[in-house]
Formats: C-alpha cells, sequence, structure tokens
C-alpha cells in the first residue's frame, strides 16, 4: 500500500540499537512532540523475495498483537525509496537483566512475576497462532525508568504464523535459548516454552542451563547436557521454582508444559507459592557478568562486521596486542579508545566505555585476553 513519507510526520534522532537489517532511532512525531523508536530497515539489504518477505510478516505480526499491554505497539509503517520505516512504541527503560541488576534486591516472587509477564506474552502469541521464536532476555525491555515499568516485547523479526500440528525446519534464535528440536530442525511452537525456561533459569541463578566455550559446545549441552540443579544458588530456591523449570526444560516437546500449564503452576500464580526473602547476591552479580559478555559480544561483532574482512578477523588477535601498546597482556581505556580508532571504528567515548565496563568482567579497570 502507498504510505505518507515518514519525515513529512517524524523528526528521527539519535540511533538506539542495531540489528541485522534494521537500525533503530529515536523518532518524535511533529504533530504532538510524543517519543516513539523507528527501525529503518535499508531495501539493499533485503537481498531475495524471502528477506522482503520477513519484513512484511514482521510488520503484520505486531499488528496481528497489537493491544497485549506486554507486546510493542506499532504505530505504522513507512515506505521509501531506500527504506521500511517501522514506527513503534518507545521502550527507553532498559533491558530486563539491566534492570533487575540496577535494582539490585531480587527475590523468586519478583522472578515468578517476570515469568508470569514473558509466559503471558507466548501464550498471547500462541493463541493467536503466531511462534516468536527468537525468545531471549535482551528482546525484552521496560517503557520507562519508573520502578512499576512494564516489561514489553520488542522483536518479532524471526516469529512465523503456525497452524495446529504443523512442523517447522529452519534452525532460528540464539544459542544459549534454542530448543533441542529446533536443532533437529522438526518442531513447533513448545520451543518457545524451552527458550523461556531457559530465561527462567538464568532469572533465578544468574547463567544459563546449557553453557560452552563455542557455539557448538552450547549446542551440544542443549541436546544432552543435565540439568544443574545442584550448585549455589539451587539449593537456597524453593521446589516450586526448581519443579517449573523442570517441566519447562523437558527434551520431549509432548511432555514439556505449555504456556497455559506454565501460567497455571503455583510458583507463577499472582499470590502463589514462591518466597519473598532475598536471593543470593551472586545471582545479581553472576547475571552482571553473563549480560555484560553479550553486550560485548555484539559490539565486537558490529565492530566486525563493519570494518573487517576475513583477513582482518583472523588478525584479531594481532589486533589486540596492537592495542596492547605496553604489552602488558592488559588493555587499559586509552588503549583501547586508541586502537579502536586507529581500526577506524566510529565509536563514540560512552561506548567506548560500555565496551570496557562489558569486557572488564573482574572490574580491575583493565581487558585480560
Amino acid at each position: 500500500k502507498k504510505t505518507g513519507n515518514l519525515k513529512e510526520f517524524f523528526t528521527l534522532g539519535k540511533k538506539l540499537g542495531q540489528g541485522q537489517f534494521g537500525t533503530t532511532f529515536l523518532c518524535t512525531e511533529k504533530a504532538t512532540g510524543e517519543q516513539y523508536a523507528c527501525k529503518s530497515i535499508a531495501k539493499r539489504k533485503l537481498l531475495t523475495d524471502e528477506d522482503v518477505e520477513d519484513v512484511r510478516r514482521e510488520i503484520q505480526i505486531m499488528h496481528h498483537l497489537a493491544g497485549h499491554p506486554n507486546v510493542i505497539s506499532i504505530k505504522g509503517a513507512y515506505e521509501d525509496a531506500i527504506a521500511v520505516h517501522v514506527v513503534m512504541e518507545l521502550c527507553a527503560g532498559g533491558e530486563l537483566f539491566d534492570r533487575i541488576i540496577q535494582v539490585g534486591h531480587y527475590t523468586e516472587k519478583k522472578a515468578a512475576e517476570l515469568t508470569r509477564t514473558i509466559v503471558g506474552v507466548v501464550e498471547t502469541c500462541h493463541s493467536l497462532g503466531v511462534m516468536h521464536r527468537d525468545l531471549k532476555p535482551e528482546n525484552f525491555l521496560l517503557v520507562d525508568k519508573k520502578e512499576d515499568s512494564l516489561l514489553k516485547t520488542i522483536d518479532f523479526g524471526l516469529s512465523v504464523f503456525f497452524k495446529p500440528g504443523e512442523s517447522f525446519h529452519d534452525v532460528v534464535g540464539s544459542p544459549y535459548y534454542v530448543a533441542p528440536e529446533v536443532l533437529r530442525k522438526r518442531y513447533g511452537p513448545e520451543a518457545d516454552v524451552w527458550s523461556a525456561g531457559v530465561i527462567v533459569y538464568i532469572l533465578l541463578s544468574g547463567v544459563p542451563p546449557f553453557w560452552a566455550e563455542t557455539e557448538q559446545g552450547i549446542f551440544e549441552q542443549v541436546l544432552q547436557g543435565d540439568l544443574d540443579f545442584s550448585s549455589d544458588p539451587w539449593p537456597n530456591i524453593s521446589e516450586g521454582a526448581k519443579d517449573l523449570v523442570r517441566r519447562m526444560l523437558v527434551r520431549d516437546p509432548k511432555r514439556r508444559l505449555t504456556a497455559h500449564e506454565v501460567l497455571c503452576h503455583p510458583w507463577v500464580q499472582v499470590d502463589g507459592v514462591a518466597p519473598d526473602k532475598p536471593l543470593d547476591s551472586a545471582v545479581l552479580s553472576r547475571m552482571k557478568q553473563f549480560s555484560a559478555m553479550n553486550k560485548l559480544k555484539k559490539m565486537a561483532l558490529r565492530v566486525i562486521a563493519e570494518s573487517m574482512s576475513e583477513e582482518e578477523i583472523a588478525g584479531l588477535k594481532q589486533m589486540f596486542q596492537m592495542i596492547d601498546t605496553d604489552n602488558s597482556g592488559q588493555i587499559t581505556f586509552e588503549e583501547l579508545k586508541a586502537g579502536l580508532k586507529r581500526v577506524g571504528a566510529n565509536l563514540k567515548e560512552s561506548e567506548i566505555y560500555d565496551l570496557m565496563q562489558a569486557a572488564d568482567v573482574d572490574n580491575s579497570g583493565t581487558i585480560d585476553y
């Protein structure tokens, strides 16, 4: 359909984020001064009809789920010669894990409430015939900085419509959260419940249940690793919580709880059995480390994707050595700044600082490599 010109109605502001196809900008509606997020998808990146179809479908699914309090609402889509622009509600409250870490006090009751919200979205998707396929903490943002801010699911880029009993075969998602049957290339909506189960495990312990140094290693763990409920903090976590996670992370999708069943579980209930005593502070520090590691990886990949060829990637180790001007095996903020400038990474000082924070897992003020 013919759409109006985005620039007629909105002023684009600073960049908020970067995805596979699109870049998200802050945008302001001229008529009202209201702020929104605008995801601009460059047409030159849509190489196949399938890519084009994916973008259409993402917009369609957002309209289809519109009105759910925990799904980002779409204001409109605009198209011009060079891009498709999707204008959506602005979520300025940051990522879920960051909020948990900032607030600092954290209980099973709070984790149960978050589980209720996350799985509530999954239930709504499934009841409307939509499979999300990319549930992960980074795709849940808070609307604003207020303590009681609403949590919203933001990214439907990998979502698809499904019919009951239909089976899917393409391997999509993110390594930590992907369901075993997705890796085996035969799956349905149950895969979303698995991913949500992984999120719940992390909400309670601060680390993912299936972990390895490499992507391949993570996949092997997902396919056969045992769930660890014996290490800290699990001995101090209620039976109800463990029972729920066990039932969400059942490898046989037929035996796994449905989203609706999760919402009926006593631990998830509004005044259910989830205890209100604080979780061990180690959970928060591990969550911080896990979240920081993922952010660093994302930023590093972006820097690499924007400025490096194969040979240059092979020289990554050399780059680190080059940045580490005094050969101490550690990189300081100043070294990182100078090094990134040399490789032509156009990052703001604040972004470099974020990179530094993310990579500096032991808070020594330097990056060890």
